[in-house]
């Protein structure tokens, strides 16, 4: 009687229980392909941050810059009303910069956790496909 290994039983009863057969290599290929859509969907997420990071510190430094030169340019005098206009106008001014970095802030944001999510579900479509073509292919 010959020495069987423990691959070869496994064969044996998996012919006996008539399992598919599979292409090893094609399954090394599919994880191979999925461990690159991790870490390019990881790649997606850091280059957004660092983006959003940037953006926050050019608001930051354009902040600086606007409010001293506010601070500047405000010199409350003349009647009463004309105080409050150049208030309202100052007031008027800062919340559209406001909203302005807040747009631009979120859709950086957006972007980035758009993208990488997309790259994770086409890759398991994908995955999926291949791997129901690698069983199949083993059929034949």
């Amino acid at each position: 009687m010959t020495d069987k290994t423990m691959m070869d039983m496994f064969a044996d009863m998996a012919k006996q229980v008539n399992l598919p057969k599979i292409d090893y290599e094609a399954f090394l290929d599919i994880h191979r392909k999925n461990i690159e859509a991790m870490q390019k969907s990881a790649a997606v997420l850091a280059e957004g941050g660092r983006a959003v990071l940037a953006k926050q510190q050019e608001i930051l430094a354009e902040v600086g810059r606007e409010a001293r030169q506010l601070i500047a340019d405000f010199k409350p005098g003349g009647s009463p009303q004309e105080v409050a206009t150049k208030q309202a106008e100052l007031a008027k001014r800062v919340f559209e910069a406001i909203v302005k970095n807040t747009r631009d802030l979120t859709e950086l944001v957006q972007k980035s956790s758009s993208e990488a999510p997309k790259i994770i579900l086409d890759r398991m479509r994908a995955s999926f496909a291949e791997v129901r073509a690698a069983i199949e292919s083993k059929k034949a």
